[in-house]
């Protein structure tokens, strides 16, 4: 917005924290009962602006983890950050860029300034990024159970609670029956799955079998740097194909429009490096005419309040995975709680910036670790 003014930063705190799950949630690579994260408090004045690390506590949705998060920022993001002087959000792209890689952590402190610069213009973060409307539409994804009734009782349950749309994570030996039951009980359930990388070319034909369903889309299917095979892949197949785990930035999904390896794309911002990037990877498919929608990493209600501002633009057309703050989490760190609307969405906050404000106390109470960064004066 025209009103934005950069901001100094004169302190930066970083917490490491870890909170239990309310259910197991497992993947095709892992099964967790709790989540750790970064909550990055960046201070200018007497605003603070907010951001979250999504990189996980070991290396399996991405190379990133907490330890190397901590390291980089501590070591090499902060610094740059602190010394800047006045900093716009889009001018943090500019300033990590000597920094290789690191996007969760990058994404972290970017996503803090663009919170911090919307407080201080008086607006929300929603309208910093020219996103518009007062809710957006969400689903829920569910996790791999032990069996078939118990992940249909599972999936009955989040229908019960109002999710219009539902995401199952799949792997080979756990897609065709489970996908099958799901789709045979609830026929006009909007339905998608996501693998998370387990599958190779050679499952091309495993692939195909969930043509037969009618699903929104099968997420992430092959290798986590593959572009090339999905685009095969897509070829072969009526379920679009979407991207998630290969999009790493604006050029990865730029190659991926360019050869049609995806029908849709996953933009998360922790992955692509940032709410710029994620603007960016937005407008080209825009243009491209490729649907997108906002997926989640498991965030407290920091991430949770960015997620739906970035999700409140024009082309995300499909459900994101922004499920109400209880989906995951007891008491979250910061409040007020997000809430499943009766349509199937959750509303964007409307106030100035993320729109959340931390609780000092559960922050305490959830933190590992955490260590605050001032400017030399």
């Amino acid at each position: 917005m025209s009103d934005r003014q950069p901001v100094v930063v004169s302190c930066i705190e970083l917490h490491h924290i870890r909170l239990p799950y309310v259910h197991p949630f497992e993947t095709s690579f892992r099964r967790e009962t709790h989540r750790e994260s970064i909550l990055v408090a960046v201070r200018g004045g007497d605003l603070i602006g907010w951001g979250e690390c999504v990189a996980g506590s070991g290396p399996w949705y991405s190379a990133e983890t907490m330890g190397t998060a901590l390291h980089v920022m501590a070591g090499y993001l902060v610094p740059r950050l602190l010394e800047a002087g006045a900093v716009a959000a889009h001018d943090c792209e500019r300033l990590f860029a000597p920094v290789r890689g690191h996007p969760m952590a990058k994404a972290a402190l970017e996503n803090a300034v663009w919170d911090l610069e919307a407080q201080q213009a008086g607006h929300s973060l929603q309208a910093a990024l020219g996103g518009r409307g007062d809710r957006v539409a969400v689903g829920v994804s569910q996790g791999i159970e032990p069996s078939i009734s118990e992940l249909l009782d599972r999936v009955a349950a989040w229908i019960d609670e109002g999710y219009a749309r539902v995401k199952l994570k799949i792997k080979p030996g756990w897609d065709v029956e489970p996908v099958a039951a799901v789709r045979d009980r609830w026929p006009d359930l909007a339905l998608q799955v996501d693998a998370n990388s387990a599958y190779v070319p050679e499952d091309t034909a495993s692939l195909k079998e969930l043509d037969h369903f009618g699903l929104l889309l099968i997420e992430q299917p092959f290798h986590h740097d593959d572009i090339v095979d999905h685009a095969a892949l897509q070829a072969e197949m009526r379920t679009p194909i979407c991207l998630d785990e290969s999009i790493h930035s604006p050029l990865h999904a730029g190659w991926a429009l360019k050869i049609r390896a995806c029908r849709n794309m996953n933009i998360k911002v922790g992955r692509v490096g940032g709410l710029s990037a994620a603007l960016r990877i937005h407008d080209m498919c825009r243009e491209a005419g490729v649907p997108v929608w906002c997926g989640g990493m498991l965030e407290t209600n920091v991430g949770r309040a960015a997620n739906l501002a970035l999700a409140s633009l024009p082309n995300f057309t499909l459900p994101g995975d922004i499920s109400a703050s209880r989906r995951y989490y007891h008491e979250d760190v910061a409040l007020p709680d997000f809430e499943l609307n009766a349509d199937s969405t959750v509303s964007v906050p409307q106030a100035p910036g993320l729109g959340v404000a931390v609780d000092r106390a559960r922050l305490a109470a959830a933190t590992l670790h955490a260590e605050t960064f001032r400017t030399r004066n």
